[in-house]
């Protein structure tokens, strides 16, 4: 079917967003996911939104027969794989269980995509394969490296992929690297729910917010940069999830008709930018946070983390002109968005 796609870790953070966008642009899919670092409630609740129910089933992308059951039960256009462990501080402690997760369990899924001729992948990779950008904005054709397991397993996984698109030509491998995903559904039902301690700024900015939290810890004040704190490339999650339609949106355009034979007017590997070519500081967000929120967001300064960069943000000029895609809203609505969530849900989905 032309228009079914499996989405891994579709329980997930932006996997949840993204579900919306696919019913909203008139796909179908199977949400496939081992619920370890997401929450069923996230499905009920998009199936609350798109009113519809959503066709889930729980499993492990490293178990090979419960994926072959579904791609049998299934006749998939393509995959969605974003699941995958993402905690860098988590992959410097356990970095087998991250090579394991998010290597190992890439390389059983494109396995059992290629026993059943499924030759199209949209892959949730991510800017940490850039490591530190010699040159900013950073465009996809920057050299790649990496500070951290969680980031390499990123990046072995691109190089698996460009490895399979020059030995089975028919493949059609799209690699979106996101910058900075932050925000929340408008409706605030979904949003970004971390286990224990948030890794990333805007939910603990949030929880800070709603009194979770107590203070706001900002790791390094004398980067060179317009305050000295770290400038990352913030997108909307609403505007990631758009990028993944118009990436499936393109492969429906461009990939061959779905056999492994044809390798007529295949993709192969495409790496793509999807940010908004502009870098926000730290203290910016923490700004547009309190002003949006109305409430004190307490921060101390503490050290650089090892493997933090200075400033991190995209050339999205490549998505612009293959996928006619460009992130739309602002750092004011990633905060209202975030904070309608946060304000609904002070402990997520629990």
């Amino acid at each position: 079917m032309k228009n079914k796609v499996l989405v891994t870790g579709g329980a997930g953070y932006i996997g949840s967003h993204t579900c919306i966008a696919l019913h909203e642009a008139g796909y179908e899919m199977v949400v496939y996911d081992n619920l370890s670092n997401s929450s069923v409630e996230a499905i009920n609740r998009v199936s609350a939104l798109i009113d519809r129910p959503i066709d889930f089933i729980q499993g492990d992308i490293r178990d090979k027969k419960r994926l072959n059951q579904v791609f049998d039960e299934h006749k998939f256009f393509g995959v969605i794989h974003f699941a995958g462990l993402k905690a860098v501080g988590e992959s410097v402690a356990k970095p087998l269980m991250y090579y394991d997760n998010n290597v190992s369990g890439s390389i059983t899924l494109l396995e059992v995509m290629m026993a059943h001729q499924v030759d199209n992948l949209i892959f949730s990779s991510s800017a940490t394969v850039y490591g530190d950008p010699k040159t900013l904005p950073i465009d996809e054709t920057a050299p790649r490296s990496c500070t951290n397991p969680y980031g390499q397993s990123k990046l072995m996984i691109e190089h698996m992929l460009e490895d399979l698109a020059t030995a089975y030509p028919s493949l059609n491998l799209i690699s979106l690297r996101y910058f900075n995903p932050v925000g929340a559904h408008p409706s605030g039902q979904i949003g970004e729910d971390p286990n224990d301690i948030p890794n990333n700024l805007m939910p603990y900015i949030s929880q800070v917010a709603v009194g979770k939290l107590e203070r706001l810890s900002i790791f390094g004040d004398d980067y060179p940069t317009v305050d000295g704190t770290g400038v990352r490339d913030f997108i909307h999650v609403t505007d990631l999830a758009q990028g993944h339609v118009a990436a499936l949106n393109y492969l429906q355009q461009h990939a061959s008709s779905n056999s492994s034979s044809d390798a007529a007017g295949s993709v192969g590997f495409l790496p793509i930018n999807l940010g908004t070519g502009k870098g926000t500081s730290v203290l910016d967000l923490v700004a547009a946070f309190t002003k949006v929120s109305k409430q004190p967001i307490p921060y101390q300064f503490a050290a650089r983390r090892a493997g933090d960069i200075a400033s991190c943000y995209a050339s999205a000029d490549k998505a612009k002109e293959l996928l006619g895609w460009e992130a739309k809203l602002s750092i004011t609505e990633m905060c209202q968005d975030t904070w309608r969530w946060q304000s609904k849900n002070p402990n997520g989905y629990a």
